[in-house]
């Protein structure tokens, strides 16, 4: 009996290592990090038609034309021409390689609406020392219990490369969306617009502050206090909205504990709890095009949807993005009816991990289905197609990403996120008429200045 029970236990005890021992990756696999893989986890090596290139390390040094930190960014790629455009005309030749929310913006605006293709070039890089973590995260980080957050990953990519069952890899691609290589702290100047039909808009001007928690090099995985960053936006225009602020400590797993989040009002000098700021809830400034979980494509907890991975596939996505934010572009060139001038827009063919997240019968939310296309380099999901409780295609959203090169690494420039039942849209994080660009420091700054109790001294 004492023999059966020891054998039961120690088979028990061998299957549960076995378990946690899948829940990683093995080191084998880690070691192709580098070699047959990026330090980023993307496949090194490009198509067989070659119109998507091998990966050479992206951009890693500055060019020479770009003039130092709060510059607006030169276009290394300045001298590419169109290869082909993709239009209503023509559109049934790419539908393999282009998504439903883009056949639909082609649909829709068969007058207007475009997509230029260029030559595709993997631009995205990362400082030697967040590949480093990034292998060691591919070692030890798992997936806290029902995805809902993670565990022992810090400083780098948390799941390089993916694993596990259909729902694990599309989690795990998402946290990487969520987690992914922004800077350690970042400050920028930005301005958002909703376009309505007749193509009027109000431009309203943020100061934003981001800190990185995830990514303070003094730090470690267990010092987060699961806090993965701190947010804060000031409104500088119009008159009317200026001087107010928002704040927010986004937590790491959300259903332990909710983002804590805080408005100050301008003219009451006062600081409010925002209880209500995830999910579904209602962005003003957008002009209802989209809600708090659309912000940076997708963001907050993923307990609502059951996530199934579909793939790696490829498609035109936006890349390169350094037209829309030149200096000498204005938002009155970007903003026309229905969408951004897709003159401006540069699209290119890379390879893209697709999710599918499906409303669980138990959860609210506007959006029955939502299906990301994630960037395998960069890990930034670059389009978002969205659909009603009626499974109508209702809004398309999309990330125009560049390689902010004094950094660096590829996260975007302006997202912009379209209402096709409406035809109207906004976007946000445009810059190009701004005094200065995005600044990124290494220096953590002052943790006093992420509490609420600043914001009524900060304020204007």
């Amino acid at each position: 009996m004492k023999t059966t029970l020891s054998l039961f236990f120690g088979s028990l005890f061998l299957l549960s290592f076995s378990l946690s021992l899948q829940a990683k990756v093995p080191q084998a696999e880690a070691d192709k990090l580098g070699k047959q893989l990026t330090p980023f986890g993307s496949i090194k090596e490009g198509n067989k038609s070659k119109t998507i290139p091998a990966w050479k390390g992206g951009i890693k040094e500055i060019p020479q034309m770009y003039e130092g930190p709060g510059s607006h960014h030169a276009d290394p790629y300045a001298e590419d021409n169109i290869k082909f455009i993709i239009s209503k005309s023509n559109y049934l030749t790419y539908k393999d390689q282009i998504a439903p929310g883009q056949i639909s913006m082609l649909e829709t605006y068969p007058d207007t609406f475009k997509m230029n293709v260029y030559p595709s070039h993997r631009s995205h890089s990362l400082p030697e020392w967040v590949s480093e973590n990034t292998k060691r995260n591919a070692l030890t980080s798992e997936l806290s219990a029902g995805g809902v957050g993670i565990k022992d990953a810090y400083g780098g990519i948390a799941f390089p490369i993916l694993h596990g069952s259909d729902s694990d890899k599309a989690l795990q691609a998402m946290w990487n969306h969520m987690t992914r290589w922004r800077g350690i702290y970042m400050t920028k100047l930005f301005s958002e617009i909703a376009v309505k039909y007749n193509g009027d808009y109000t431009v309203i001007t943020k100061r934003q502050e981001a800190y990185f928690n995830l990514y303070n090099p003094k730090g470690s995985f267990k010092s987060l206090n699961n806090i993965l960053f701190y947010f804060l936006n000031f409104t500088e225009s119009p008159a009317r909205l200026a001087g107010g602020a928002f704040l927010v400590h986004e937590t790491l797993d959300q259903t332990k504990e909710a983002r804590s989040a805080w408005d100050y009002s301008a003219s009451q000098r006062r600081v409010f709890r925002a209880p209500n700021v995830a999910y579904d809830s209602p962005i003003a400034s957008s002009d209802n095009t989209r809600v708090a979980d659309d912000s940076d494509l997708f963001n907050g907890a993923p307990d609502h949807y059951n996530w199934t991975y579909k793939g790696l596939q490829e498609f035109y996505i936006p890349y390169n993005s350094y037209k829309l934010s030149e200096k000498t572009v204005t938002y009155k060139d970007l903003a026309q009816p229905f969408h951004l001038n897709p003159d401006y827009m540069r699209w290119e063919l890379h390879r893209v991990h697709v999710v599918e997240a499906n409303l669980k019968e138990d959860a609210n939310h506007i959006y029955k289905k939502r299906v990301f296309y994630i960037d395998e380099d960069s890990w930034s999901i670059v389009l978002v197609d969205q659909y009603d409780n009626k499974d109508q295609l209702w809004r398309v959203s999309m990330s125009m990403t560049q390689n902010f090169y004094e950094l660096p690494g590829v996260f975007q420039a302006a997202n912009a996120f379209h209402d096709l039942q409406a035809q109207r849209y906004s976007v946000n994080g445009l810059y190009s008429e701004e005094k200065k660009s995005p600044i990124f420091e290494n220096e953590m700054p002052n943790k006093r200045h992420f509490k609420p109790s600043s914001l009524r001294k900060r304020g204007l």
